[in-house]
């Protein structure tokens, strides 16, 4: 069967330093170790002879018609552009029927809830991410504190995606039952996990997908990527990547699951990260397919939101 794709989690980064000037960021001497492949470079880096080319939005349109990929979701380099989202919305206006844009701003700052509201109005902004660790008391200000409720409000307005990611020692799962907090209090939000929330898979029957996933699952507003980064760290660390996949889509079903290729982070053509999808993919049937390559993510990133329509 010949699938079409939508990419879920694709950032761009610009041929063009002048009118897009790069301000890359440094990891904090406290942030968990990362392996190659997901370092936050343009291209990332992984294995002894890696591809990095920069995907500017002229190189990544190419690769999409290449590849029969009819939309993206374009997510913020945070680590190249910091919280100046100019260039992903200048190209989400350009090619608004291609490109989907996900920002990322402070959620401590006052105004961050007003700038989601702007760009949805000016841009179709699809949604926010945020992402950061655990604090040593285990809490996660970035995420659920007072202040970053005031932007999970802005998005209820909209029925926009909260895309998250948590970067932490232990992985993601401590995280489940916060997230399942912010699930209950903002039903219309849709929660997009990164990574599949990054379980910590290594000599684990169920892949670090446990019972506190399973928990996750009930949640109807709370989707999973699967991604380039997924498939490294099982590369790296020599675990099945068909049967974390098959794992996942047991808990959680194809149609909460989606396909990002990490492009912009991580390394390769983008033509193998889609041969690695495929490869990946194996146990799923052709429906399930059809789900995570394709309709979940289009069904769930909508421009300006769900409430727009």
């Amino acid at each position: 069967m010949a699938f079409t794709f939508f990419d879920a989690h694709a950032h761009l980064v610009a041929d063009d330093q002048t009118r897009y000037p790069r301000n890359p960021m440094q990891r904090a001497a406290n942030a968990p170790i990362r392996p190659p492949g997901v370092i936050g470079k343009p291209g990332g880096y992984h294995g002894p002879n890696p591809v990095n080319e920069v995907p500017d939005t002229d190189r990544v349109l190419r690769w999409m018609q290449e590849e029969s990929v009819d939309g993206m979701v374009v997510v913020q380099k945070r680590m190249i552009y910091r919280y100046d989202n100019s260039y992903i919305l200048d190209c989400a206006q350009q090619h608004p029927d291609l490109f989907r844009p996900v920002v990322m701003l402070d959620p401590l700052d006052a105004s961050t809830p007003d700038l989601v509201r702007q760009y949805t109005r000016s841009h179709g902004l699809a949604g926010l991410r945020l992402f950061g660790g655990r604090e040593a008391d285990g809490s996660m200000p970035w995420l659920n504190s007072e202040a970053s409720h005031l932007a999970w409000a802005a998005l209820q307005e909209y029925g926009l995606v909260m895309n998250i990611e948590v970067l932490s020692q232990g992985g993601g799962g401590p995280s489940i039952p916060a997230i399942i907090d912010m699930a209950r209090c903002y039903p219309d939000v849709r929660i997009v996990l990164d990574h599949l929330l990054e379980p910590e898979s290594h000599g684990r029957n169920d892949f670090g997908l446990d019972h506190r996933y399973e928990k996750l699952a009930l949640e109807e507003n709370v989707y999973l990527k699967y991604t380039s980064i997924n498939l490294d760290l099982c590369f790296a660390e020599d675990l099945p990547a068909d049967k974390m996949l098959r794992r996942a889509v047991d808990i959680f079903g194809a149609p909460r699951l989606m396909w990002g290729s990490s492009l912009g982070t991580s390394s390769g053509t983008y033509r193998n990260m889609l041969e690695r999808l495929r490869d990946a993919s194996v146990l799923l049937a052709d429906d399930e397919k059809q789900s995570l390559f394709h309709d979940t993510a289009r069904r769930v990133f909508i421009k300006g939101g769900l409430k727009a329509t």
